[in-house]
């Protein structure tokens, strides 16, 4: 349906060209937007005109018109004046509020078809069936972002999104649930991934500056047919959780730049808490002290460079080598041996993934 801020808008539009006053009222006679007050006490006159079988009538000094939508009464406009002139402004704003009326429920037919595309809820016939009639391009490159506002609803996140790509008839901006806005782009032909990234960051800076939201950006990869829309949704949906779990520092995730942590997101748990006792036996990461996770951390930043890990610890390089045998002797991995870092880097990211599990199902 449409707004009633959309009506008064267009009202005042049109009164602004003519000078002419007018008012949208509903079945019942109530008021949704006018261009004059005391339009209540008409309610009487409109409740008569709507139980009339005639379309347009005069009525104490106004023109009173009904307003379709596929046989349906949606609206009764009311024009000042009884002139052959106001006769024709009352038709023009009828047909304006009529196309409006389409507009709005082929919008809302191509936003509920793009969300159970997304869902996937639909048959592959009725994808291209539905498809054709929405007059939505069956084989346009197209990639599916996702973007997680910090708040439930953010009804500023959206709608600065929408500004960035409404005028794009061929993009499409919902929402499945409270805090994910859904943007499915589509991707030129000679667009890189490269060209995403930049896409994605423009989201990020518009939404922290204009809207005031702290978001998260994810995305999948470019498909080249509608009936793939879902799949690249599912990697975005994917590359978001992978980025929460191993890439915190990072704003933008995309699904082609996951590393390591798209393997271990997909492995089951039983795995997990076996590789987890076999390497730590029985014990976790979570036992070590704020010191030793901060050297190890360190480490594994400087690319297992003791001096120059010392060095950014503000410690001699004998401590930092003290602290090493030490995590040596409880863990029986050497971090300064390649194959035992490996190991304990992937333990460790293998723990975060538990936990984020173990938080989900809470």
């Amino acid at each position: 349906m449409i707004s009633n801020q959309i009506l008064q808008n267009t009202i005042d539009g049109l009164k602004g060209i003519t000078r002419i006053d007018i008012c949208v009222m509903d079945t019942e006679g109530k008021v949704l937007a006018s261009t004059f007050t005391n339009a209540e006490q008409y309610e009487n006159a409109v409740i008569s005109f709507v139980a009339s079988p005639a379309d347009s009538q005069a009525i104490q000094g106004y023109q009173f018109f009904k307003v379709f939508d596929e046989h349906q009464l949606e609206y009764v406009i009311l024009v000042k004046g009884d002139s052959e002139d106001v006769f024709m402004i009352g038709k023009i704003a009828s047909f304006q509020i009529q196309n409006l009326l389409i507009a709005y429920k082929e919008r809302y037919d191509k936003d509920n078809f793009i969300k159970n595309l997304l869902l996937d809820n639909l048959l592959l016939v009725d994808i291209y069936n539905r498809a054709k009639k929405l007059h939505i391009d069956t084989e346009a490159r197209r990639v599916v972002y996702i973007i997680e506002t910090k708040n439930e609803k953010d009804a500023n996140a959206l709608e600065t999104v929408r500004s960035l790509f409404s005028g794009k008839t061929k993009d499409f901006i919902t929402a499945v649930d409270e805090k994910n806005i859904i943007l499915v782009k589509e991707v030129k032909a000679n667009e890189t991934y490269e060209d995403l990234n930049k896409t994605a960051k423009i989201i990020l800076d518009m939404l922290n500056t204009e809207a005031m939201s702290k978001v998260h950006v994810a995305y999948g990869t470019i498909i080249n047919e509608i009936k793939d829309v879902s799949r690249s949704y599912k990697e975005a949906k994917m590359a978001l959780d992978v980025g929460k779990i191993f890439y915190s520092g990072r704003n933008v995730v995309a699904y082609n730049n996951l590393g390591i942590g798209r393997l271990i997101y997909q492995l089951p748990m039983p795995l997990c808490k076996m590789f987890i006792k076999e390497i730590f036996e029985g014990k976790s990461p979570d036992d070590f002290d704020d010191e030793t996770l901060s050297t190890i951390n360190k480490f594994f930043e400087n690319s297992l460079n003791v001096s120059e890990t010392s060095r950014q610890l503000y410690i001699h390089r004998n401590t930092l080598v003290y602290r090493l045998d030490k995590l040596q002797k409880s863990t029986n991995l050497d971090l300064r041996v390649f194959e035992d870092a490996i190991t304990f880097k992937i333990a460790l990211m293998v723990v975060k993934y538990m936990k984020y599990m173990e938080q989900m199902e809470y």
